[in-house]
């Protein structure tokens, strides 16, 4: 099984690099990582492109041009560049330990895709880590969500379970088979702005047939602090989101196809 390492990341190269490194020192390597870019500047391009001579797997940077938060576009562009069976993404802002790729392949099933958690670092953490790239220990203070620093296979095992529904969703950690996102078109190109797309991606997939296992105690990110993001275009994309559960829709029209066939390239 090949697999894909999507990160999504927008002007923040400090940060990108830490979750970069944290890629390089993992148990079980991916195949390829994507760099999913909503249009940075300059000098995350020079990042990706110096740090891709030594990477130990190919190192592949997605771009599109900069017209506000467009997340699910970014992610669909680097989905047509994949080539895993397997996709895993994360967003820019989360660091791994060392068996984040080897939990998420553990876990991997047919018809099932995986929501992971994550550890929320406070501004001091996040300077130390950018700074020394070392993550927290348990009992670091400025850590909320401590409990999902635990790393158990028993733990997970017992405390995991199927939840078929968009409680909790956070795309900057999940996974699923390529040929369930091509199934249902990928994100929705619609939604711009922060919010809801992830969402909307889970009830597709929920209304497809798949399952979501929520991963306890495994496969965790950390993730950095920052600023929030605007929440002005929630509205609008709580619309498309409604549209999806009410017509219970597996599939939508504005999706990942046009870039895998070209016809959606700036």
């Amino acid at each position: 099984m090949k697999t894909t390492l999507i990160i999504t990341t927008y002007n923040w190269k400090e940060a990108l690099k830490v979750v970069l490194e944290s890629v390089k020192h993992q148990t079980i390597l991916p195949n390829e990582v994507i760099v999913a870019d909503d249009g940075s500047r300059e000098d995350t391009k020079l990042l990706i492109e110096e740090m891709a001579q030594n990477f130990p797997v190919a190192l592949i940077h997605s771009w599109q041009i900069d017209d506000g938060f467009r997340a699910a576009q970014s992610r669909n562009r680097a989905i047509a560049k994949s080539s895993g069976d397997y996709i895993i993404i994360i967003d820019g802002d989360i660091v791994l330990p060392q068996n984040f790729i080897a939990d998420h392949l553990k876990n991997a099933k047919k018809e099932q895709f995986i929501q992971g958690g994550r550890v929320l670092l406070n501004q001091k953490l996040t300077h130390n880590l950018i700074l020394e790239g070392k993550l927290p220990s348990i009992f670091s203070k400025g850590i909320k969500n401590r409990k999902n620093m635990i790393s158990s296979e028993i733990f997970s095992a017992v405390f995991s379970k199927i939840s078929n529904t968009d409680k909790s969703t956070r795309s900057c950690n999940m996974s699923f088979w390529r040929e369930d996102i091509l199934e249902i078109n990928g994100f929705n190109n619609d939604f711009v702005g922060w919010g809801r797309e992830d969402s909307e991606f889970v009830h597709r997939m929920l209304n497809a047939g798949k399952t979501r296992l929520y991963l306890k105690f495994a496969g965790v990110g950390y993730h950095l602090y920052h600023n929030e993001n605007s929440r002005a275009s929630l509205a609008q994309n709580d619309e498309i989101l409604e549209k999806t559960i009410q017509q219970h829709l597996k599939r939508c029209e504005n999706g990942v196809d046009q870039f895998i066939s070209g016809t959606g390239d700036e």
